[in-house]
């Protein structure tokens, strides 16, 4: 049989963890002949995760530059995603979720006519501006995709009110509940000092839209809960962009109890999530994740394209204003009986077979069989 090739395309570490069991299990396929393409958006956190899943890039664009606009970037991206696609000839393009890479690959498949498939495709707020840029990407790649391997019932519905044929929609459920089945198995070290006789709020932001008066926000509520709980200690891995990173030291870098620490690859993360009492978090991951190790999420944002979880009522939308972020903390640190509604351990995310039910189309679609 003639093997097909398939370029999967990573970014940025959240791509990484979501496409590494479908790299994986598509490197398993006879018929299939992979070459993974980084595009470093994220450049020292990205290599964290490929370096935890054996995965060696076969092509890397190594696009990550200090302060670099979306418009350089998307710009560089294509120019230099057009020559690797033109030298390759791929049969088919991956690529995961709603960053500008994804963007950028699923607009130079469609001008070099390549299929592509979108792994978590379908996700949507509404809002073209929130979160910013990815509700735009996510729409442009779901415009373009040819295969659109959905997470969620919910998401699938999105494609099909956006004018998406169903035939071309797979829900599969999510792949990071692949990954993070397969890395929680492990044991790995926190490497901070945490006290084991704390609780352990696990905090993480980044989101463009929070930059400025939204995180000085979500700093002092940090703070504050700090200084009225005795027993709590709080964990955040800081992301290296500098409107989070400088003003994360200069509000937070005094406090004993308060650990800020460098981005943790992703099996410490795990395993800080699994030590962790609740988590407050603007991540798309992070909801997803949480609910399956049973922690209880408050998202520092006030739309999510993952209302799932928040139906299931173990996730809960706070924002970034201070008395929201501190009252809704404070209920659960105060309440057990809220605090194990929010914590039962389900997700509506997947089971850990989304990768094999993306191969499986895949190799219908390219390979006859």
């Amino acid at each position: 049989m003639y093997m097909k090739k398939i370029i999967c395309v990573v970014g940025t570490r959240p791509e990484a963890i979501k496409m590494a069991p479908v790299i994986q299990r598509l490197l398993k396929e006879s018929w299939a002949d992979v070459k993974v393409l980084a595009t470093a958006q994220h450049r020292q956190m990205l290599d964290q995760v490929l370096k935890l899943f054996k995965i060696t890039p076969d092509r890397d664009l190594n696009v990550m530059a200090p302060n670099q606009t979306l418009v350089s970037l998307t710009a560089k991206l294509l120019t230099e995603l057009d020559i690797v696609f033109k030298e390759e000839r791929p049969d088919a393009v991956l690529a995961q979720g709603d960053t500008t890479t994804v963007m950028a690959v699923a607009l130079c498949c469609f001008y070099n006519r390549i299929p592509f498939g979108h792994v978590e495709a379908g996700l949507r707020t509404g809002d073209i501006w929130n979160p910013y840029p990815e509700e735009m990407n996510r729409v442009v790649a779901g415009h373009l995709a040819k295969w659109h391997f959905a997470p969620t019932d919910g998401a699938s519905q999105n494609l099909v009110r956006q004018g998406i044929s169903p035939e071309s929609i797979y829900m599969t459920g999510n792949t990071v509940i692949d990954a993070l089945l397969s890395v929680s198995k492990k044991e790995g070290a926190l490497d901070v000092p945490i006290n084991d006789n704390k609780r352990l709020i696990l905090v993480t932001s980044h989101r463009r839209e929070n930059f400025g008066k939204p995180f000085e926000e979500i700093c002092r509520a940090l703070l504050h809960l700090v200084k009225n709980n005795q027993d709590v200690e709080i964990l955040y891995p800081v992301h290296p962009n500098p409107n989070v990173r400088e003003v994360a030291y200069k509000l937070l870098g005094d406090n004993s109890r308060i650990h800020l620490c460098e981005p943790l690859d992703y099996l410490p993360f795990v395993n800080a999530m699994k030590r962790a009492y609740l988590i407050l978090s603007d991540s798309g991951g992070v909801q997803e994740e949480a609910p399956a190790l049973a922690k209880p999420v408050l998202v520092l944002r006030r739309e999510t394209e993952r209302p799932e979880a928040v139906d299931y009522g173990v996730v809960k939308l706070v924002g970034t204003d201070f008395e929201d972020i501190v009252s809704e903390a404070q209920r659960l640190l105060d309440d057990p009986e809220y605090y194990s509604q929010m914590a039962k351990g389900v997700s509506p995310y997947g089971d850990g077979f989304a990768s094999e039910r993306i191969t499986q189309v895949l190799k219908q679609a390219l390979s006859g069989s």
